[in-house]
């Protein structure tokens, strides 16, 4: 499989060098997607519910309302009560009405959750020891910097 993009899309001639990032960037993005689905394909949940758990994690032990999950998800497509509903099928956390706001929705990873979350994270690092050394930490840095700019 070729490395470079240009020979992996079998195109030479770009309208310009934006426009080849651009693509370079959705091209590389699948490619990590499609490499993250490998280690999914196993197991009972997505990476976008895998993101809800490391979002409840960070909070850990307080809870979450959905509002601030949507805010800090990497995707913001998903449906979050239907990510969360299906975490609440497996265990994994639990949603209860707030205690001083009975309109607010209070999510909390379960210990069952915190457990899978765990050993899902270790499949994850074990999968990403593959990238390793493929950029330097100041290359790592550049391309967190240059993908900010990007963004504006």
């Amino acid at each position: 499989m070729p490395t470079k993009f240009a020979e992996a899309i079998r195109q030479q001639k770009f309208g310009s060098a934006t426009q080849k990032a651009v693509l370079n960037v959705q091209y590389t993005a699948n490619w990590f997607r499609d490499m993250q689905r490998t280690v999914f394909k196993e197991l009972p949940i997505e990476p976008q519910h895998f993101n809800v758990l490391r979002i409840l994690k960070g909070r850990h032990p307080h809870p979450v309302c959905p509002g601030d999950i949507k805010a800090v998800m990497l995707d913001k497509a998903p449906d979050v009560t239907r990510l969360v509903d299906k975490l609440v099928d497996l265990g994994w956390v639990v949603r209860e009405v707030g205690a001083g706001d009975r309109r607010r929705v209070d999510i909390g990873l379960t210990p069952k959750g915190l457990d899978q979350l765990n050993a899902i994270t270790d499949l994850v690092k074990e999968q990403s020891k593959t990238l390793k050394g493929r950029l330097t930490e100041a290359e790592a840095e550049t391309l967190s910097d240059l993908l900010d700019k990007l963004r504006g």
